[in-house]
């Protein structure tokens, strides 16, 4: 999921538009945006498919005023449908705001009871609509007093924008577990999940929004307050490994970059004997490059995705991720034919993904196939965000480097080291790696770990 927001600048519609889709490989599913004009009027339009099959000519147009938030995201089976689709709309006395949020409430199971229990009433399965609710129970206290005493009774990865008639609030989460950037543009302000859609709209960065913070825009400017004092660097790992675009930079480090420097650094920790390295497109092509050119070996265009097919990893089910993968990759024979391959992948969930390429390949010729990944084994679930919430459904989970290797059939397999994984962004001594050691940044709940 991505989160867009604009502040200040006319057309604020169209500029989300745009924002949103720049940030449409964060999400597939569904796609929305709210406004608010000068009288304080709303302007609300989302829907399920993509950012240009939602929005039209017809509907931005509608959507007035120089102040709104879009998103677009990405559903698991539990929390897709229309319904889900963010942002959320609240009316309130205090005055109506919108929210939309990106990544995951781990405690969410224990809010939504305490809420519950005071009368409160849900029509979504979203951390978003826990937020509005825990806001709207302050009545008496302002805005931004409301927001933090909200954030602080949520544990987990997330980063949330809030728009009412006359400003915007951008909260990211005490862990930094998930990315949030403002950026300046005509004298107004503008904040994404990414830096890739400030470039898209013209609009220059500024900083990024601090662990535990959440910063203020409106006619006074940027204002930042504080809702926790405990903070951490903790940026979840798959942001630079799959999730970002490559000219995205995410704290300070950009995502080309750091993928190209975990492939030079993967092969260093599992050099392959072979005659071409190959990425799987696309997230895995700048790792590619850097280890074909630490290797020396030729690097090639071996497989072609179609453009028009969306991220398998984000799909709702197994079935449609086995689909997609038919549906977006083809190898090229005439390059593959004869030749013992490095595949470079970004990371191995299931393994069914990697079990129908290497198959691919070898139907095209490939002689040898040696599979190296970017990232180390992913053994243990996520709770923040990224779809991975049981073991059983993880390849590495519960089996060692060989037996993982015999499923997906390859002639070897190779993975990154956690260490390589932190060292590939220069200056940064931590990331999220629970998925990959077991070591949760933040306490755990009944409700994320009763599959395990």
């Amino acid at each position: 999921m991505s989160v867009f927001g604009v502040y200040g600048l006319g057309e604020a519609a169209s500029n989300i538009y745009y924002g949103l889709h720049a940030l449409q490989h964060r999400g597939q599913e569904g796609a929305g945006i709210v406004t608010f004009d000068a009288d304080g009027g709303a302007h609300r339009k989302r829907g399920l498919g993509l950012v240009s099959e939602v929005f039209n000519a017809e509907n931005l147009s509608a959507l007035k005023g120089n102040i709104g938030v879009g998103s677009v995201q990405y559903a698991n089976i539990a929390k897709g449908g229309g319904d889900n689709v963010q942002p959320l709309f609240f009316h309130h006395r205090s005055g109506d705001f919108a929210v939309a949020g990106d990544g995951s409430v781990i405690n969410s199971a224990g809010i939504t009871d305490y809420l519950e229990a005071r009368g409160c009433l849900f029509q979504t399965s979203t951390d978003s609509e826990l937020l509005a609710q825990l806001i709207k129970k302050d009545v008496n206290k302002p805005r931004i007093f409301q927001i933090c005493n909200a954030l602080n009774m949520m544990e987990g990865g997330f980063a949330f924008l809030i728009a009412t008639r006359n400003r915007i609030y951008a909260a990211r989460d005490k862990y930094g577990l998930k990315p949030l950037a403002v950026g300046r543009l005509a004298g107004g302000w503008v904040v994404s999940s990414e830096t890739c859609a400030f470039d898209l709209i013209g609009a220059q960065f500024v900083r990024d929004v601090e662990p535990g913070e959440v910063v203020t825009l409106d006619d006074q400017g940027i204002r930042s307050t504080r809702w926790s004092q405990f903070q951490r660097h903790k940026l979840c790992a798959m942001e630079y490994i799959y999730y970002a675009r490559p000219d995205s930079d995410l704290d300070g480090c950009n995502v080309h970059a750091y993928r190209k420097e975990s492939g030079r650094r993967l092969y260093r920790e599992c050099p392959a004997d072979a005659d071409i390295v190959v990425g799987v497109p696309d997230s895995s092509l700048s790792a590619a490059q850097g280890y074909a050119e630490e290797s020396g070996l030729p690097y090639e265009m071996g497989l072609i995705k179609n453009k028009y097919v969306g991220r398998t990893f984000i799909q709702p089910s197994q079935e449609m991720r086995e689909q997609g993968v038919r549906m977006k990759l083809s190898a090229v024979h005439s390059i593959v034919r004869g030749k013992r391959v490095v595949l470079v992948d970004d990371s191995i969930v299931r393994g069914t993904t990697s079990l129908k390429i290497i198959r691919m390949l070898r139907d095209a010729g490939a002689t040898e196939v040696h599979v190296r990944i970017a990232s180390p084994m992913m053994t243990h679930p996520c709770y923040y965000g990224v779809d991975t919430s049981t073991f059983e459904e993880l390849l590495c989970s519960s089996r060692t480097l060989e037996e993982a290797r015999k499923v997906i059939g390859a002639d070897s397999l190779g993975y990154l080291s956690p260490e390589s994984t932190v060292a590939s962004c220069p200056g940064r001594t931590e990331l999220c790696l629970a998925c990959f050691t077991g070591e949760y940044p933040t306490s755990l709940y009944k409700q994320e770990v009763e599959n395990e």
